[in-house]
């Protein structure tokens, strides 16, 4: 992972700070061969600038995208960070172990770095996730998955599963990006341990035009995008940016030659717009 750094997790291990995001690489997101065909192009891609950790969900359809990228791509398996998180359909124990076998066999590998639970869904299986949450864990114990994470967690939630099991997620991966800084959430996350990796880091766009950060990327440089990318950083958070072009993707991981001063940073984070710059799904009421 040369020129990326890492964060040091709880549990031991270690994440690329920089991944590469597969979500929405191709409209369709079921898995049908043109999504997993554009994903693995795309993937591809990413491994050849330099990615090496690559994120991707149930959800998005990709799975198989990603595996086939990564079987062609000559890398040691050692040298890549693999992630992805469990599909809201499959949130019963037996669903989780069994699906997991499936993303397993997806992605052609024997084990998985990181496995997050991708929504709490507080409003589906009457409200349990805990039992959810301790299926995943059974996952790191028979040694198929080096770390469990959740995804899209509130105070609550994590507050309720570190309770009734003991064990602490290790990440926790939410919407973060300077017009929603969800700070309610980062909070609580860093007050357990647990790292926040930020999904839509570049508000899926909307920062782009920013007076203040194109000010800002005029001082230093560099395009927006590096800008808010480098917050994150500089806030500690692990970042999943997605790109189809080659040039943005090389971008993308060209955050660390530079540094914002106290004052960038402060003018950025005062940019956040509480709720009223939330883009997804609040997890309170996302089924």
């Amino acid at each position: 992972m040369a020129g990326t750094p890492r964060i040091p997790l709880l549990d031991g291990t270690a994440l690329p700070q920089i991944g590469f995001g597969t979500f929405n690489i191709h409209p369709d997101h079921q898995p049908t061969r043109a999504n997993n065909a554009a994903t693995a192009r795309a993937v591809a891609t990413a491994l050849d600038v330099g990615y090496r950790h690559i994120d991707t969900a149930q959800m998005y359809g990709n799975e198989q995208g990603v595996g086939e990228a990564i079987g062609v791509s000559g890398l040691p398996r050692q040298e890549l960070y693999v992630a992805s998180k469990l599909g809201n359909d499959n949130h019963r124990p037996e669903d989780v172990r069994r699906s997991f076998g499936d993303t397993l066999a997806r992605l052609g590998l024997e084990q998985l770095d990181l496995f997050l639970m991708h929504w709490p869904l507080p409003s589906r299986y009457g409200g349990d996730y805990v039992s959810t949450w301790d299926a995943m864990g059974s996952l790191v114990d028979d040694g198929r998955l080096r770390t469990a994470g959740v995804s899209n967690f509130q105070p609550a939630h994590l507050e309720r599963i570190i309770g009734a099991t003991g064990r602490v997620p290790a990440v926790n991966q939410i919407e973060v990006h300077p017009y929603f800084a969800n700070r309610t959430a980062r909070q609580a996350s860093q007050r357990h341990g647990v790292v926040v990796v930020a999904w839509s880091p570049l508000g899926q766009g909307s920062l782009l035009l920013d007076p203040l950060l194109g000010r800002i990327a005029a001082v230093h440089g560099r395009t927006v995008a590096q800008i808010v990318l480098r917050w994150h950083c500089q806030h500690g958070h692990g970042v999943i940016p997605k790109s189809a072009h080659r040039q943005r993707m090389q971008d993308n991981l060209d955050l660390f030659g530079f540094e914002l001063s106290d004052e960038e940073m402060a003018a950025i984070d005062g940019l956040d717009r509480g709720e009223a710059g939330r883009i997804g799904p609040h997890p309170d009421t996302w089924a």
